[in-house]
């Protein structure tokens, strides 16, 4: 018969060999009661797209930094007839009274971008509220208009953003077809991007600083009608109603 004489040091080994394992057992417990915890909390989703089967879409232009390309925009869009949706910074207001009050003169949307061009989701409630409040403010005392639909600037968004928008009585937008015109590829290419998965309901994506916006312009208005599509501001996109939105942001109405 063979007997185990434990050491001192042999205990003390077992010992931490079992502390460690009960520490494991517990850091994998609390690691699956999280996921849990996370999976539990509904992703609320901004509108992407709006469910229709109207062959509609909207134009849409984020306006944050220069405006040497603002007036060359409006005009093709005057000559066209097309209404679109211009979503401003606040600061852009600010610097560019004048463009925003021929923005809305001209019969377009303007939509709330921020004050500053903040990363929202970094904010603090009281923060995220005053960045959406101060753009508002500075609009409506240019147009006499308190915009009601939001952008967040980088496209950049959490559950707390697109709740605090909706708590404001606010509609928050994104898009689901980016020109990309920001990254200064050709003209060819922005129409492509524009045009090429064009869907009933479809939010574009532009900028007004883009190098080839301008030019592109033009091109991406007749491809659109090409394929027989109305283009309208987003504020006629979006249907009035209780809604939600699917994995894909496409907006459905409720009732």
């Amino acid at each position: 018969m063979r007997f185990i004489i434990l050491t001192k040091r042999s205990l003390l080994i077992i010992l931490l060999c079992f502390l460690l394992g009960i520490a494991s057992l517990s850091i994998g417990l609390n690691s699956v009661s999280e996921a849990v915890a996370t999976a539990s909390i509904e992703r609320v989703i901004p509108i992407y797209s709006v469910d229709t089967k109207d062959k509609l879409c909207s134009i849409s232009f984020d306006a944050a930094w220069g405006n040497e390309q603002t007036e060359d925009l409006l005009n093709t869009l005057d000559k066209y007839n097309i209404k679109t949706t211009f979503f401003l910074v606040g600061q852009w207001a600010e610097k560019y009274p004048d463009s925003v009050k021929e923005i809305a003169k001209r019969g377009h949307d303007i939509g709330n971008h921020s004050s500053t061009h903040a990363h929202m989701p970094a904010l603090s409630a009281e923060k995220m509220k005053k960045e959406i409040n101060d753009c508002n403010n500075r609009i409506k005392k240019l147009t006499g208009k308190t915009p009601t639909l939001f952008r967040p600037p980088y496209g950049d968004y959490d559950n707390n953003v697109v709740n605090m928008v909706k708590s404001m009585n606010m509609y928050c937008v994104q898009w689901n077809i980016d020109s990309l015109d920001w990254k200064d590829p050709s003209i060819g290419r922005i129409v492509y991007n524009c045009t090429d998965k064009l869907t009933p309901g479809s939010i574009i994506l532009l900028h007004n600083g883009a190098t080839n916006t301008p030019n592109a312009l033009p091109k991406i208005i007749e491809g659109i009608k090409e394929k027989g599509y109305k283009i309208v501001p987003i504020s006629k996109l979006i249907p009035k109603g209780d809604y939600k939105t699917d994995v894909t942001g496409k907006m459905i109405l409720e009732n």
